[in-house]
């Protein structure tokens, strides 16, 4: 079987990592998540009180990957829930948008060889351009934001709904219009509203749309 490339991308708080790791494991892939690359990043800036100019002088010292269970490493510590909080959430557009990081990040996405599913804002446009299948996934910002702040809440974290709908219109619009790989739906791509789908619905989907480039 020839490598597998799928691409998925879209706005914040869509499903995009559940979608896609349900889709991989349907097909025996690897799943990857770019988007949790870049908060690791953001973590480590403010771990560490650093400025924008800052962390691009110490990049060299931010080593992001991910373990054998498929959760992110910063620096051979697993944070998979260090990075989804609202303090990293605020933080991770303006670091996604600098170029530095932008590079070091699409490189190490790039290195990947297996036949994978890969989410995030330019894995269609940028990081996987060839590849197969490329979804974009949108949905209402009003139902985006309850999802987010659903899922916040189960984890314990004080947060209003008010500001995760904030914070997730603000970063739809720093990632839609930063000058490096600006989020945008490839032109041979296929549009994936789920406003109001479930899961099962959209996997069904995604599933149906892969049999038929296949």
């Amino acid at each position: 079987m020839s490598t597998i490339q799928i691409a998925i991308d879209g706005h914040s708080s869509t499903g995009k990592s559940t979608l896609a790791r349900a889709l991989a494991s349907h097909l025996g892939i690897l799943y990857l998540d770019s988007g949790a690359m870049y908060r690791a990043v953001a973590l480590y800036a403010n771990e560490n009180k650093l400025s924008d100019a800052e962390l691009i002088a110490q990049l060299d010292r931010v080593k992001v990957d991910f373990d054998s269970k498929n959760e992110i490493r910063l620096n051979g510590r697993v944070v998979e829930s260090e990075i989804r909080s609202m303090e990293v959430s605020s933080r991770v557009s303006g670091i996604a948008k600098l170029p530095a990081v932008r590079k070091k990040l699409v490189e190490l996405q790039q290195m990947v060889t297996q036949s994978v599913v890969m989410d995030g804002r330019d894995i269609g446009t940028v990081v996987f351009p060839q590849a197969i299948l490329k979804l974009f996934m949108t949905a209402k910002p009003e139902v985006r934001a309850k999802r987010r702040f659903e899922e916040l809440v189960q984890q314990g974290k004080q947060v209003s709904y008010q500001e995760v709908l904030e914070n997730l219109r603000s970063r739809d619009f720093e990632d839609e219009n930063r000058e490096t790989d600006p989020l945008k739906m490839a032109t041979d791509a296929i549009l994936l509203d789920n406003t109001e789908m479930t899961l099962e619905q959209q996997l069904r989907e995604a599933i149906a749309l892969f049999e038929a480039k296949s």
